[in-house]
């Protein structure tokens, strides 16, 4: 009997609400940092740059270097073990964030946590879209997406309340190990991931492209596609790879040629800024994605066909990146704006911005993840306009937030501010699937997080905490981050001109560039 015929009506659900839970304990090991963000500048003596670094880039970047081949290790391989191994790996990094006495070595545990965590949602949404049906994932993948607010709120209060009353205990100075109370706040979050991991490894791996009639035939080494797309992403291994593939002198020098155009731009931003780990850490991420790119249109030229021809689909990504940086902008300061400006603890700033966030983000998701799939049935723009209207309600909720002088509004906006960021998520995700054929939905998801992650995350968070070093005001520099939501609506706007023809000449396309028809 195959996997498909075995399982029973509510299985899928049984699957979505274990995938949940992972991407809960995704954000709240991503997210905890917002909330301890004072301390540790505190206690190891950074700026505000430092911690955008620590939340945003150093995180960031390997997350999507990695997401690359473990995205194609989704598209080949069981995806349910890929995603239980991964979160073993980021539930004890983050666990040894918590040893780390520097900001050399906490920089390596945010890397560590990066790394294990591009494992899990290009194989969560590809592991969905194959148990789910097309007309349903928008709603499928939002529920999904959800955790990441329910994590992230979670990481507020939990965070907020291990600190504060770890440093009350402890106030003499004689806690366990000499570790402070943003220590103890990690290593607390951590350690359960662990048991997670071993509930994610019982889920069943369903049929890949089965429920849309498009059968992806098993792939006899998994490992060896995953190392080729690590070598093709892995500096200096990118020069090796592409001399491989047949890139020839040409294709190496054109490599060449980007690698010493990204070099040039990282130094001057260095000179500019004075942040070295900020620019070498995105120069290594761009120069990877850069040579991914080229190693991609060797190794498979139906997928380049997809990826990096289809209009539609790279202003989507570009599109729905820049309301990510106004979301990770926005919400990874937003608990130190509330400790700074109004004066609250960590403890009642966790509870409270943790609630509001968890409860707004959690209603913003599902709202647009519903409005998304029902209008995509009034035509195939449809999802895109979720995009405009989460561009449209961001900025004044907002910007009310940070400028009231009342603690109590100030904490009731964060609400609805929360609810608008949250509503392109379901849009985003479920237009990437939509774009491409199943076997390349793992790997197209791995770009597409990559994208929205070096736009939002490497510089969302860290722009922000720039603009605070430089202007010495936080509130205004949120406000000036608002401003990309203006970059998302024109994306997105171009964007709807090409998706229906694009949707419907998805495989005549890729078959034109060499995919095999029906009959092999």
């Amino acid at each position: 009997m195959s996997t498909q015929e075995s399982v029973r009506p509510g299985y899928p659900r049984y699957v979505l609400g274990v995938l949940v839970a992972v991407y809960v304990l995704n954000f709240l090991d991503r997210q905890i940092v917002t909330i301890l963000a004072d301390e540790i500048k505190a206690d190891l003596g950074l700026s505000d740059a430092e911690i955008g670094f620590l939340y945003g880039t150093a995180f960031a970047v390997f997350y999507a270097l990695f997401g690359i081949p473990l995205g194609r290790l989704a598209d080949v391989w069981n995806r349910r073990t890929l995603i239980s191994l991964g979160l073993g790996v980021w539930s004890l990094m983050t666990a040894l964030s918590g040893l780390a006495r520097n900001f050399p070595q906490l920089a390596a545990a945010r890397i560590g946590v990066g790394v294990g965590e591009a494992s899990a949602s290009p194989a969560a949404y590809s592991m969905l879209s194959d148990y789910f049906p097309a007309a349903k994932r928008a709603t499928v993948l939002a529920i999904y997406s959800s955790g990441i607010y329910i994590g992230a709120g979670l990481g507020l209060a939990i965070g907020g309340q291990i600190v504060h009353r770890w440093n009350t205990a402890f106030a003499g100075g004689d806690a366990p190990f000499g570790l402070v109370g943003w220590q103890a706040a990690y290593l607390a979050v951590g350690l359960p991931g662990l048991l997670v991991a071993i509930w994610v490894r019982t889920l069943r791996e369903p049929p890949r492209g089965g429920i849309d009639g498009i059968y992806s035939p098993p792939e006899p080494r998994p490992f060896r596609q995953f190392f080729f797309e690590l070598r093709s992403v892995l500096p200096p291994l990118t020069v090796f790879h592409l001399w491989r593939e047949g890139a020839g002198a040409r294709g190496v020098a054109w490599n060449v040629a980007i690698a010493a155009g990204i070099t040039a731009l990282a130094m001057w931003l260095i000179e500019l800024t004075g942040h070295v780990a900020q620019w070498f850490a995105l120069g290594i991420g761009l120069y990877a994605a850069a040579s991914w790119a080229q190693a991609i249109g060797l190794r498979d030229r139906p997928a380049a066909a997809l990826l990096f021809g289809t209009r539609s689909f790279l202003l989507s990504c570009f599109g729905f990146s820049f309301l990510a940086f106004t979301g990770y902008g926005i919400g990874g300061w937003g608990p130190v704006f509330f400790m700074r400006v109004h004066g609250q603890t960590s403890a009642d700033v966790g509870l409270a911005v943790g609630l509001t966030s968890a409860a707004g983000g959690l209603v913003g998701v599902m709202l647009g993840g519903h409005l998304a799939d029902r209008l995509r049935r009034r035509g195939p723009t449809g999802r895109l306009q979720v995009g405009y209207l989460t561009a449209a309600a961001t900025v004044p909720f907002t910007l009310w937030m940070l400028h009231t002088d009342s603690l109590a509004l100030a904490y009731a906006l964060n609400f609805p501010s929360s609810v608008a960021a949250a509503m392109w998520i379901g849009a985003g995700a479920s237009t990437v699937q939509d774009l491409m054929l199943p076997r390349m939905r793992a790997v197209a998801s791995a770009f597409y997080l990559l994208v929205v992650t070096f736009v939002g995350l490497a510089l969302g968070p860290y722009i922000v905490g720039q603009l605070s070093d430089v202007l010495g005001d936080l509130p205004l520099a949120m406000s000036l981050a608002l401003g990309a939501n203006g970059v998302a609506v024109l994306l997105l706007f171009l964007a709807s001109r090409y998706i229906a023809q694009d949707e419907e000449t998805r495989l005549e396309r890729a078959r034109a560039a060499g995919e095999p028809g029906p009959d092999g």
